[in-house]
C-alpha cells in the first residue's frame, strides 16, 4: 500500500528522526537515492550533461548533493541558482569539490559563460537530465517568473526531467496546481508519498513516483492522510466463497436502476453486479424486460424495493430519470445503500444524513459540484478539498470518479486514491458497471469505503484490459471484470 503525509507530518517526522541521526544523514540519504535515480534513467553517467535548477533551502541541498555524486562518477553537472542568496551552502561547496559548474539564473551571459556554457538556456536544451529541485514541499502558489520561464525552456528541451520530492508549483497537500509548474518524467521522493503526488492534477505533473526510503517510517504516523491500494491490499479484500456459501451468504444485491428512456443503465448495473461476485441481484424497475432478456438469473420484481425480497445492499439511481420515490423508498432500507446518477440528485440531504446503515455516493465531477453548488472545474482542481467536503456534509462515504478516483470516509477523514483508470473509461455505462460492481462488494459484507476502493480499482483494471490501446464500451468493461478480478488475486 502507498501511503502519504502531509508536509507538517512529514516536517515533524523530519525532526524527530534528525534528533536521533547524525548532522546531515538525511539530506545525504535523499542525494544518495536521489542520485541513483537519475543514473538509472541515464543508463551512462560518464560523459551525460546533468542540468541543476536549485532553489532555496534543503530541497536545493538535495539536489546539490546529488549533481555532485553525478559529477564524481563523470557527468558534465551544471547548477542554475534561482536564488543564490540562500543557496545550501554545503551542497554547493559539495559540487564545487566535485568539478561542479555553477552559474545564477538571469545573471546574464558572462557568468555563464565562465561557468563553460554560453547561456543558461542552452545548458538546458542541450541537458540529457534536468533536476528540477526549485521549490521543496512547502511551495504554495505557482512559480515565480525567472522559474516559469525557465520550466518553459526545460519543456521545450529534449531532457528527461526528475522532479525532487515533488515537481515545482504543485500542492504537496492537496494535489493543486495555481499556475505555472513543472512537469517531471520522474519524481523521487523522500521518506513518504506526499498526497499531491496521488491526486490529479498534480499527479499527472509527477509521472512516474520512486520513493526513496529515508527512515522516516519509524516515526510516521501510523494513519496516513491518503493511501492508495495495490494488488495485494484489494485481493486481501475481495470475497471469496466458502465451502458452505449458498448464494444469499455470498450477498444478494438489489438493483433499483433504469427508465423507459435509459433501459441499458439498469442492464449495465446488473453486469457490473453479477461480474462482481454477488450471489444474486434483485432488480426492480421499468427495464426488467430488457435486463431478463440479457441476464436470466437476475430476480426481477416490479413491486417496488419494499417487497423485491432480501437484499444485503442496494443500488440506486442509475438511468433513473425523476423517480423519486424509488430513490426514497431505497434510502428507508436498513442495509447499505449506493447511490449514483439520477439518484444523487432526487437523494435528500438529510435523509441521506440520518441513515444508520452506510451510504456509498459515487458521483463524478460535475455531480459533485452540483451537490456542492460550486462550479465543475473548482471540483477537479481540488478533488482532494471537495470529496471530503461531501463526504462530511452528507455523512456519507464518497467515490468521486475521475483521473484518480478519490473515495473518502466521512469518520476517519482517509481518502484513498486509485490510479489504475484509464481514459479509455470515459464512455457512456462505464460508471453504471462500476456501481453495481461496489454495490455487489458491499452486499458481501465489505464496509463502504473497502467495497468503494476495491470496485475503483478492478474498474480501473477492467477498463485497461478491454481497452487495450483501442476504443472499449462499458458492455465491454464489465466483461473484463473477472479478468481484473483473476489478475489481482494472482
Amino acid at each position: 500500500m502507498r501511503t502519504a503525509y502531509s508536509v507538517e507530518t512529514v516536517r515533524g517526522a523530519e525532526r524527530e528522526l534528525m534528533a536521533r541521526v547524525p548532522e546531515g544523514a538525511l539530506m545525504q540519504r535523499a542525494a544518495a537515492g536521489l542520485a541513483a535515480a537519475c543514473a538509472e534513467l541515464l543508463g551512462r553517467v560518464y560523459g551525460s550533461r546533468v542540468v541543476l535548477l536549485v532553489g532555496s533551502g534543503d530541497n536545493g541541498g538535495d539536489t546539490l548533493y546529488a549533481g555532485a555524486r553525478l559529477a564524481r562518477r563523470g557527468a558534465g553537472v551544471a547548477a542554475v541558482l534561482l536564488s543564490p542568496e540562500r543557496v545550501h551552502a554545503g551542497g554547493l561547496a559539495a559540487l564545487r569539490r566535485a568539478g561542479g559548474r555553477v552559474v545564477e539564473a538571469g545573471s546574464g551571459t558572462e557568468p555563464a559563460a565562465a561557468a563553460g556554457f554560453d547561456r543558461v538556456e542552452e545548458a538546458i536544451l542541450r541537458a540529457d537530465v534536468v533536476l528540477d529541485g526549485i521549490v521543496g514541499i512547502g511551495g504554495k502558489g505557482g512559480l515565480r517568473p525567472e522559474a516559469e520561464r525557465l520550466a518553459g525552456v526545460v519543456a521545450q528541451s529534449g531532457a528527461a526531467v526528475v522532479a525532487v520530492d515533488l515537481p515545482s508549483g504543485v500542492d504537496a497537500d492537496t494535489g493543486e496546481v495555481r499556475g505555472a509548474a513543472v512537469r517531471a518524467d520522474l519524481t523521487v521522493t523522500f521518506g513518504t508519498h506526499k498526497p499531491g503526488l496521488l491526486v490529479d492534477p498534480a499527479r499527472e505533473y509527477a509521472g512516474s513516483v520512486r520513493l526513496v526510503d529515508i527512515g522516516l517510517g519509524e516515526v510516521l504516523p501510523a494513519r496516513p492522510e491518503l493511501e492508495a491500494l495495490q494488488h495485494a491490499d484489494v485481493a486481501a479484500l475481495l470475497p471469496a466463497p466458502g465451502a458452505e456459501s449458498d448464494k444469499y451468504r455470498r450477498g444478494v444485491v438489489g438493483i433499483a436502476a433504469g427508465s423507459a428512456r435509459y433501459p441499458g443503465a439498469a442492464v449495465l448495473a446488473v453486469s457490473g453486479a453479477l461480474r462482481g461476485g454477488a450471489g444474486a441481484v434483485r432488480y426492480v424497475g421499468p427495464a426488467g424486460d430488457a435486463v431478463i432478456a440479457r441476464f436470466p438469473e437476475t430476480l426481477v420484481s416490479d413491486q417496488g424495493p419494499h417487497k423485491a425480497g432480501r437484499v444485503q445492499a442496494w443500488v440506486v439511481g442509475p438511468g433513473a430519470g425523476d423517480d423519486a420515490g424509488t430513490v426514497a423508498e431505497v434510502l428507508e432500507a436498513d442495509v447499505p445503500v449506493l447511490i449514483d446518477a439520477d439518484g444523487l440528485r432526487l437523494a435528500d440531504l438529510d435523509v441521506v444524513r440520518d441513515r444508520r446503515a452506510p451510504t456509498l455516493m459515487t458521483p463524478h465531477a460535475g455531480e459533485a459540484a452540483a451537490l456542492l453548488g460550486v462550479a465543475r472545474e473548482e471540483v477537479e482542481g481540488a478533488r482532494l478539498k471537495w470529496v471530503r467536503e461531501l463526504a462530511a456534509r452528507y455523512r456519507a462515504t464518497v467515490l468521486l470518479k475521475g483521473s484518480t478516483t478519490l473515495v473518502a470516509d466521512p469518520e476517519s477523514a482517509l481518502v484513498r486514491a486509485n490510479a489504475t483508470g484509464t481514459s479509455w473509461l470515459a464512455t457512456a455505462g462505464s460508471g453504471d458497471v462500476l456501481s453495481g460492481l461496489a454495490g455487489s462488494l458491499l452486499a458481501s459484507g465489505l464496509s463502504a469505503l473497502d467495497a468503494g476502493s476495491a470496485a475503483a480499482y478492478l474498474h480501473g483494471l477492467a477498463g485497461r484490459f478491454a481497452a487495450n490501446g483501442a476504443p472499449a464500451g462499458a458492455h465491454d468493461v464489465a466483461e473484463a471484470i473477472p479478468g481484473a478480478w483473476r489478475d489481482v488475486r494472482g
